[in-house]
């Protein structure tokens, strides 16, 4: 593909994004942006989820990655689609149950105040030392 060629994909897929954003949009508060106004499905979060988690650094990048380490990055990709399925499945439902929105509010709610900041600290922690790595 030549380089322009390519770069009219790209024009043409983000002037997409734009005009079905545009569309979309009409009539919208932030509490639809963030919470679609508590209506929306739960296999359809679930979809959410899945195409949040994809770029095109996916798509460019992890065929070439598991021809070059002979499939063992695959096992990775597996164990995602199978993470994915769980959290469809078993924790989205159990969170329009109880009506929170991330795992931080449901381990305060069943396991207590220290529990929420702990798991929020887990999650932080590693990120925190990816930032603190890449500037040393």
């Amino acid at each position: 593909m030549s380089p322009a060629s390519a770069l009219c994909v790209v024009i043409v897929y983000f002037v997409l994004l734009l005009l079905i954003s545009l569309f979309s949009s009409r009539n919208s508060t932030d509490l639809t942006f963030l919470f679609a106004n508590k209506q929306s499905l739960w296999f359809l979060v679930a979809f959410g989820m899945v195409g949040a988690s994809l770029s095109g650094i996916t798509f460019v990048s992890v065929p070439g990655e598991v021809a070059a380490s002979s499939f063992i990055y695959f096992q990775l990709v597996i164990g995602y689609i199978i993470g994915i399925a769980v959290i469809a499945i078993v924790l989205l439902p159990l969170y329009y149950r109880l009506k929170v929105y991330s795992i931080y509010e449901f381990l305060g709610i069943r396991f207590g105040y220290w529990s929420h900041k702990t798991g929020a600290f887990f999650f932080l922690s590693p990120s925190l030392y990816t930032l603190r790595s890449n500037y040393t």
